[in-house]
């Protein structure tokens, strides 16, 4: 695979609204042989305003102008899904490695599009799926490795949401509970954390039958959808998400069951990892997240483009996630 040439990781972002100026671009700054070098939003005044607080020296208006910026050797795509792939082959014809938003694209058609185009092209792809490198989950894989639940026998989702006031109250600014802009409402932006977080676990689910709808009418998107699935090694699934519940509720766990415990950790709500084992009792692990959320992820990924580490998130293994969801919410 193609990595940047030079020693330095210098990064151009398209799109630079709400989830760049905590969650990833400050990290890009920090961490070593990294850092930001131009920003693109299409209102120029506040693509101005995001490089000035942020320290960056060149801001556009234009996307392909920053995509050709000879100075630029990798690309942050975070704009809303539905622009994800026509920028994405634009980074690759450009011959410069991605990395992407979640969800990776609307369907798991535009997702493979973008891996066949990057693999042909021998060029890096990489979608911000941040959790595979957090220390709370990475704490739950080790758990599942080292046999502290025994054999692993299903797995349990549940997400069930009041609906928020402000969702209403600003639909046509809501791009994602717009299926043609997002795929697929809350469900494809939220639960795809979880999915492809399962996915770290125990590798691809292989089958997957769901039912999804828009119960509620609130807006265009479906609310509610339930789903049965499976993995290679015989792992079972199952998975209740519901956007427009009452305020009585308020729920967001997985729950991992074992042949000798179970573990129980939010990929949402907190940190903290629950071990309930059998042999040794209970366990609680607690972990303090980084100020910059994308920080561990970005870290791997700039060591993988400098030819000194892998990421734990590709193209690859993002399409997997779209694919999942796609066939949940297909009937």
């Amino acid at each position: 695979m193609k990595k940047i040439e030079g020693n330095t990781v210098k990064w151009g972002i398209i799109g630079v609204g709400d989830v760049c100026e905590v969650k990833s671009a400050p990290a890009m700054n920090k961490i070593s042989n990294s850092k930001i070098v131009a920003v693109m939003r299409r209102n120029g005044a506040k693509a101005a305003d995001f490089a000035k607080r942020h320290g960056v020296p060149k801001w556009y208006d234009d996307a392909d102008q920053l995509i050709n910026d000879p100075e630029v050797n990798a690309i942050y795509i975070a704009t809303p899904p539905n622009a994800h792939t026509e920028l994405a082959l634009k980074v690759a014809d450009a011959g410069k490695p991605a990395y992407i938003e979640k969800p990776m694209a609307r369907t798991h058609g535009e997702c493979q599009n973008m891996v066949d185009v990057f693999s042909k092209k021998n060029l890096p792809l990489y979608v911000a799926y941040y959790r595979r490198a957090l220390p709370n989950f990475l704490k739950v894989k080790e758990l599942i490795e080292h046999g502290a639940i025994g054999k692993v026998r299903m797995v349990q989702v549940e997400m069930v949401k009041p609906i928020a006031p402000d969702i209403i109250t600003h639909l046509n600014d809501n791009w994602r509970v717009n299926p043609e802009t997002s795929g697929g409402g809350y469900f494809y932006d939220l639960a795809s954390h979880q999915l492809d977080f399962l996915d770290f676990l125990f590798g691809p689910i292989q089958d997957t039958k769901g039912i999804s709808i828009n119960q509620a009418g609130a807006y265009q998107a479906d609310d509610i959808t339930m789903a049965n699935f499976s993995f290679q090694n015989d792992i079972i699934g199952t998975g209740n998400w519901c956007f427009t519940a009452g305020n009585s509720i308020d729920k967001e766990l997985t729950t991992i069951i074992g042949s000798k415990g179970h573990i129980t950790y939010s990929t949402f709500e907190n940190s903290f990892v629950n071990l309930y084992s059998d042999e040794s009792g209970n366990q609680v692990f607690n972990y303090e997240m980084p100020p910059h959320i994308q920080e561990p992820l970005i870290t791997h990924i700039v060591d993988d483009l400098m030819g000194q580490g892998e990421s734990p998130s590709s193209g690859e293994s993002a399409a997997r996630t779209n694919w999942v969801m796609e066939e949940m919410t297909k009937s």
